[in-house]
């Protein structure tokens, strides 16, 4: 499943057991499967895999939040010591996300976005 339109050139898929990642040149979008507790193992292959595709250049991450899950905060610790990672978007339509977003917002500490749409999310990175 590809989460853009072909206007953007897709790198890569990855199938995770608890997701899947899209690559594309400047970004990276991510969607978690539903009830799945985000561990720091989880992350750390979400961080393998862009230091595959993004290795000394910048980058964004998409969370596409389409399911129900859990993210510790204190992850937060560990995604903003990715140097590369410039920006992050969170894409939603449910008002609670919205409300998660400020306090995931404050723990990450870079720059981060909520947007209801992917194409509205992808327009910010890439501008």
């Amino acid at each position: 499943m590809t989460a853009l339109d072909t206007t953007h050139t897709l790198i890569k898929a990855y199938e995770l057991d608890f997701g899947y990642i899209e690559i594309y040149p400047k970004f990276a979008i991510g969607v978690i499967n539903d009830s799945i507790d985000l561990s720091l193992e989880n992350l750390s292959d979400l961080t393998s895999i862009a230091d595959m595709h993004f290795r000394n250049k910048d980058f964004a991450y998409i969370s596409l939040r389409k399911n129900s899950y859990a993210i510790n905060p204190v992850l937060y610790n560990y995604i903003r010591e990715i140097d590369n990672l410039t920006k992050m978007a969170i894409v939603s339509d449910k008002e609670l996300y919205k409300h998660n977003f400020k306090i995931e917002k404050y723990f990450y500490g870079k720059e981060m976005k909520f947007f209801k749409s992917i194409e509205s999310a992808v327009e910010w990175i890439i501008d």
